[in-house]
C-alpha cells in the first residue's frame, strides 16, 4: 500500500540483527542515531532497555525543547520492535539477517493517526525520508566505526 503516511527506508548494517536490536533497543542511544536531530536524550526514569509494553520518554528539541512518551508495541527480540508515539504514529524496525550484515527496515508509520492530513499541512511526510535515511546511514556508521 502506497501512502505519504507510510515512510519507509533500507539500509545494509556491517553488524548481526542481534547487536543492531540491542541498540535499538537501548532507548539512551537513540540520540546517537538520530538523522533528524530533534532527539536529545531518554528520560532517566524510563527503562534502560526496552521490552513488550515499556513506557519511555525522550526529551526532544525541534525549535523549543519539549519531551515525547513512547510505548513499545511491536517487540520480536532480533527481528522487529517498534514504539507509538504519544501523537499516535509508530516508529518501526525491522531487521533481516543478509550476508554481509542486516538489513534494516526503518519505517514512520502515521496511517492510523485521525488527524494525520496536519503532518501533511507542516511538512513532516516531506521532511521524514531525509531524516529516516540519515539515521540509517548514523545506524550503519555506529557499527563500521567499532
Amino acid at each position: 500500500m502506497n501512502s505519504p503516511y507510510l515512510i519507509s527506508r533500507d539500509q545494509l548494517v556491517s553488524a548481526s540483527p542481534d547487536a543492531v536490536f540491542d541498540l535499538l533497543a537501548r532507548p539512551a542511544m537513540h540520540s546517537v542515531i538520530d538523522g533528524s536531530g530533534t532527539v536529545r536524550e531518554a528520560q532517566p526514569d524510563g527503562p534502560a532497555r526496552l521490552s513488550p509494553g515499556a513506557r519511555f520518554g525522550m526529551d526532544m528539541k525541534m525549535g523549543i525543547p519539549y519531551k515525547i512518551s513512547n510505548t513499545v508495541t511491536e517487540f520480536e527480540e532480533g527481528r522487529r520492535i517498534a514504539w507509538r508515539h504519544s501523537g499516535g504514529h509508530v516508529w518501526r524496525y525491522l531487521l533481516e539477517p543478509v550476508d554481509g550484515g542486516t538489513l534494516v527496515t526503518e519505517q514512520w508509520d502515521a496511517r492510523k493517526v485521525r488527524h494525520r492530513v496536519m503532518y501533511r499541512v507542516i511538512g513532516i511526510t516531506r521532511s521524514h525520508p531525509a531524516s529516516i535515511e540519515q539515521t540509517l546511514g548514523k545506524l550503519a556508521a555506529h557499527f563500521t566505526a567499532k
